[in-house]
């Protein structure tokens, strides 16, 4: 209880109950997990998921040695060692990126996004806040490694500002510094959009094969960025239309891994980037480098050498991701799909066309499980070192800017000028060399395959004149998208594809196209040649179809109503006015045919009117067409948006690489992979 003396004095008490208050106010700040991502050149900090950085919270604080601890994150596409603050890609070949525990954030005028402090800094900075509220103390002054000068005046006001010039021994004032930058503290104060996570169960595996060129849009983004996208574009679309099978836990979500075999292609190994440099003009040269970058891939394709180089490319890769995937998730019991770009989807439909079920396929080679780690080419370095459980040397191999290639050039030697201690070194030089050995087998066995191949004369849709190898898993769908196929099969001599044919391992097909894609092509035509019918349109995401087209559909009806019955009342109304009365023709019949013409001529108009809006009454007969896609209609198209139907020469390439941020696109993927489980939508799209 207070005493009087407590109460009495004015100032002190009213001093020493506002630092009792203040104690109580102060909360700790809260820490979110960031990770550097380069965009465009330029570094910029984006935050995990609420899940994932909850999950490297916790490990932190666990109070274990986190030095060599792997945390999956970003649905495991991505592994963070927290004690070395980096973030690696498992699937793919990625710039390593920095991670980071944030608190305090800055941003400048100019800058589009807050950016944070280091985490020691922080942590001054937190102190200092702590003090000021404690105390009720503002007016705080701290320098940042860098010599800034960060103020505190209040709970909301709090400025960072960079030195005009040197800063000299006595400080400098802030009227001598350069334009303050804002101070934030905590996440949750700088406005910045947090995904909140992705659903740990994994439904169905999707590989995703690019077309032509590194770039895969109109933004020159990579095949990897792209399926980002679409990964993110089908997360929403499950959580907005199958929503209450995902509340009943009845499913989770649909992975997309990208299979790149551009990079193999043009790698230094093929040698075909230098011999195509030396035969280039000078001029024009980023023309000249774009052709040479994009459009001789199809030339590539059409060659025996080099489309043996980019088939075996994607088998590999799809089975080393396929294998690596189900290391990391030995609960995943979906099945896989696949799914093709342009002349990524031609790529798909000759391997498929060239598949044996996995019990009878003769040429499948097992290798022993003990040597099953040194045939995964897919694997990143990192992939590699942490299979070896070597992780903590990642840095090290990074520092030096070793990767694949230049690990297997590594001697004994080397290693052991890096500081790599005699363990890890034998473990090393016993993975280059039997990965070395696994591979010459590799290739021996090909080669031999490509010579049986070559000796054969029967080349057919279904044979190619190389060696096409075998996928370690059945394709449930094959997705094709702005696909060449069609035009493909016809300039190999084929006129008709069989009814009855169907993919030896693959259930599904379906031919998306978008209708002003120059590459595309239809193949239900070749299928059944003799009818005229259009392509399935594909329903809009929002469950209806775009208004122009309905405007467009409804002014199509209007005019066909008007020609039907204006036009032809009109043209009754002239012929009966036009034609002799009955009275002036009665002399020149004779008998009671007399009576019938009469008759006829009064009948006449309501004759010719009965027939002609008829026929538009009568339903379209069900059309066949084989069992590419299990006897169901497998060409798709997409409705085009409004501004591209008033010049569709203008957005003809946009047409071409729309496909990766196309919802309906997405959503068309989604239902008929949800499709197989028994799961349907939330609202049946019309």
């Amino acid at each position: 209880m207070a005493s009087e003396e407590q109460l009495g004095s004015s100032p002190t008490s009213s001093s020493s109950f506002e630092v009792v208050d203040a104690v109580s106010e102060y909360e700790p700040v809260s820490h979110f997990w960031f990770y550097n991502k380069p965009v465009d050149g330029n570094a910029y900090w984006t935050p995990f998921s609420r899940e994932d950085s909850q999950k490297l919270e916790e490990t932190y604080k666990g109070g274990k040695e986190t030095a060599k601890v792997v945390i999956a994150t970003d649905g495991g596409r991505y592994d963070v060692l927290l004690g070395e603050r980096m973030r690696y890609a498992v699937y793919w070949e990625e710039e390593i990126t920095e991670v980071r525990r944030c608190s305090w954030f800055h941003k400048g005028e100019k800058d589009n996004k807050y950016i944070p402090y280091t985490e020691e800094f922080s942590a001054e900075l937190e102190e200092a806040y702590k003090l000021a509220v404690m105390h009720d103390d503002w007016k705080k002054k701290l320098e940042s490694p860098q010599r800034d000068v960060v103020l505190l005046h209040n709970p909301k006001l709090m400025v960072h500002y960079y030195p005009v010039g040197d800063i000299d021994e006595w400080g400098s004032t802030p009227a001598e510094l350069g334009r303050p930058r804002t101070v934030k503290r905590g996440v949750e104060t700088i406005g910045v959009e947090i995904f909140s996570g992705e659903p740990s169960q994994v439904d169905h595996l999707v590989f995703m094969v690019h077309g032509i060129g590194p770039a895969c849009d109109l933004q020159f983004r990579s095949i990897i960025q792209c399926v980002r996208d679409f990964r993110f574009i089908s997360l929403n679309l499950v959580q907005a239309h199958f929503k209450k099978a995902q509340e009943e836990t009845q499913i989770g979500r649909v992975e997309f891994l990208p299979v790149d075999w551009h990079t193999a292609l043009h790698a230094d190994a093929t040698g075909v980037d230098n011999d195509i440099r030396r035969i280039t003009l000078p001029s024009i040269s980023r023309l000249r480098h774009f052709t040479n970058e994009t459009i001789l891939d199809l030339f590539f394709y059409n060659s025996p050498t080099y489309c043996q180089t980019i088939l075996d490319t994607v088998v590999k890769e799809m089975n080393g991701l396929y294998r690596l995937f189900r290391q990391r998730n030995p609960e995943f019991k979906g099945k896989v799909s696949v799914a093709g770009h342009s002349l990524g989807s031609l790529i798909l439909f000759d391997l498929l066309t060239n598949q044996k079920p996995l019990a009878e396929s003769s040429d499948e080679t097992k290798f022993p499980e003990a040597d099953a780690k040194y045939m995964d080419d897919t694997l990143t370095l990192h992939g590699v070192l942490q299979r070896l459980g070597l992780s903590d040397l990642s840095s090290l191999f990074e520092k030096e800017k070793i990767d694949k290639e230049a690990l297997a050039l590594c001697t004994e030697k080397d290693l052991k000028e890096m500081g790599i201690p005699l363990g890890p070194r034998k473990k090393i030089l016993n993975y280059t060399k039997n990965h070395s050995i696994m591979q010459n087998e590799c290739n021996q066995a090909s080669l031999t395959c490509a010579e049986e191949a070559t000796s054969s004369d029967n080349v057919n849709c279904e044979h190619f004149d190389v060696c096409i190898g075998q996928l370690n898993f059945h394709p449930d769908i094959f997705f094709s998208m702005g696909s060449p196929i069609g035009m493909f099969l016809t300039v190999r001599g084929l006129k008709r594809i069989d009814p009855h044919y169907r993919f030896p391992t693959c259930n599904g097909f379906l031919n998306i196209y978008h209708p002003f894609d120059p590459v595309a092509y239809r193949i239900e035509p070749m299928v059944v040649p003799s009818l005229e019918f259009g392509p399935m349109l594909i329903p809009h995401h929002k469950g209806r179809k775009r208004m122009h087209l309905e405007l467009k559909e409804g002014f199509t009806r209007m005019s066909t109503d008007f020609k039907n019955n204006v036009l032809g009342s009109l043209r009754t109304a002239w012929q009966s006015f036009t034609k002799p009365p009955a009275s002036a023709q009665a002399p020149q019949i004779e008998g009671p045919e007399a009576d019938t013409g009469s008759d006829q001529q009064q009948n006449s108009p309501e004759v010719k009117v009965e027939p002609v809006s008829s026929p538009v009454k009568e339903d379209t007969p069900e059309i066949n067409v084989g069992m590419l896609n299990a006897g169901q209609r497998f060409d798709y198209v997409l409705q085009e948006k409004p501004i591209e139907s008033f010049n569709e020469y203008l957005f003809a390439l946009q047409s071409h690489l729309c496909y990766w941020e196309s919802e309906d696109t997405a959503l068309l993927v989604l239902k008929e992979i949800y499709q197989t489980m028994g799961i349907a939508l939330d609202q049946p799209l019309q």
